[in-house]
């Protein structure tokens, strides 16, 4: 037991040693995380885009549709660059980019809602940004809806109608709505609390190939399986070790900063996340780990592994796209990457506040991901024997 110790110090410290010769790598694992962070908490800091670009063209230009007009404008999402009667100058506005979304009031509208007919009032978005667009739709298709009520409205105080006749008729039931989990509708607190480990978990699987292929390519695995005295669990250890604390500190300090600094919903406790910031750190070595050793000794081809797999993953772990609406292979797919697993308990744990017994599928499989390459190790321990570097 001493010497497997001793072998793990001395490769450990071999390791940290190569970070000083290697200030590129050392970067890689310390600067670009923080980037991440940086970037994305400063990129979505308001929590939602506002005051989006869109055109008004109201031809109809009466004090109901003026008043309209006003009251669409105060919507958060959406800010009027543009009010024309004239909607073919609204149209080329948005093909040059200038605007996301037209709302149109046609001519007669005012005069159609009191005679008791049935006007038509349109609105375009661009979905080429489809945010922009989805985030305005919803803005204006609340409009829609209101536009004809202040129809309504108008035309029962003409007749003598009193305010509160007129609410119980247009709003007989009155909704309220309840968010959960996320009650300010934060795009930042699932996308951030998503992205940043995301990347931090990628990098984490590409900086495990890179170090152990990286023995190859400078002809020292030999060396390293001698100072390993053999036992390629000890080899795993003593190279990993140092990654291991590096990026769980770093996700360690990524959850101070969305959960104490920037007050994001946490239902769990911050050292509760802190545990499944670790069991995630150690999954993507694992999977960088396992990566390699489906090709043992080529550095590049498990890199290049990684690096497709783990964007995958993006796609796979189901805060984009549920996950139980994709296609049946893909959804046994999705069961191979840690980012799934980990915003399953996420979502379980920090958002909603459930017991552990929701989620320990999950956990288990950030387990079984971490220690599934020990299973594999005997073709490490070729490799460190009989395999040259190959490009």
């Amino acid at each position: 037991m001493l010497a497997v110790l001793k072998s793990i110090w001395l490769i450990t410290r071999r390791e940290l040693a190569a970070f000083s010769h290697r200030p590129i790598f050392l970067i890689t694992m310390f600067v670009a995380p923080l980037g991440f962070l940086w970037l994305f908490t400063s990129l979505m800091q308001a929590g939602l885009p506002t005051k989006l670009p869109a055109a008004l063209v109201d031809e109809d230009d009466t004090h109901i549709t003026r008043q309209l007009t006003r009251i669409l404008g105060t919507m958060e999402e959406t800010h009027f660059v543009m009010q024309t009667k004239n909607f073919t100058e609204a149209r080329q506005a948005m093909q040059r980019g200038e605007i996301y979304a037209i709302f149109r009031i046609p001519k007669g509208t005012t005069e159609a809602a009191l005679t008791q007919r049935q006007p038509v009032i349109s609105f375009y978005t661009n979905d080429s940004y489809y945010i922009a667009a989805s985030l305005l739709m919803k803005d204006m298709r609340k409009m829609g809806e209101m536009a004809g009520l202040a129809m309504t409205r108008a035309t029962m105080r003409a007749r003598g109608f009193r305010d509160d006749q007129i609410m119980g008729t247009l709003q007989p039931i009155v909704i309220e709505s309840h968010p959960l989990g996320n009650s300010y509708l934060n795009y930042s607190v699932v996308l951030s609390n998503l992205i940043v480990p995301g990347l931090l978990m990628l990098v984490a699987m590409l900086t495990t190939s890179y170090s152990l292929g990286n023995e190859w390519k400078r002809g020292r695995q030999k060396y390293l399986y001698a100072l390993g005295r053999g036992n390629v669990g000890a080899i795993i250890i003593g190279k990993l070790l140092p990654q291991t604390a590096l990026y769980t500190l770093i996700f360690w300090l990524i959850d101070l900063v969305f959960y104490s600094y920037l007050q994001f919903p946490c239902q769990c406790g911050i050292p509760r996340m802190m545990l499944w910031g670790f069991l995630a750190v150690l999954a993507s070595q694992g999977f960088g780990l396992l990566m390699f050793e489906a090709f043992p000794g080529q550095m590049r081809m498990a890199m290049s592994a990684c690096s497709l797999l783990g964007v995958m993953q993006f796609s796979l772990a189901g805060f984009s796209f549920p996950v139980s609406a994709m296609d049946v292979p893909f959804q046994w797919l999705s069961n191979i990457f840690p980012l799934h697993h980990y915003f399953l308990i996420y979502v379980n744990q920090c958002l909603n506040g459930y017991s552990i017994s929701y989620a320990w599928a999950n956990v288990a499989a950030l387990v079984g991901i971490s220690l599934l390459p020990h299973l594999f190790s005997f073709r490490l321990k070729d490799a460190l024997l009989h395999k040259e570097y190959r490009a």
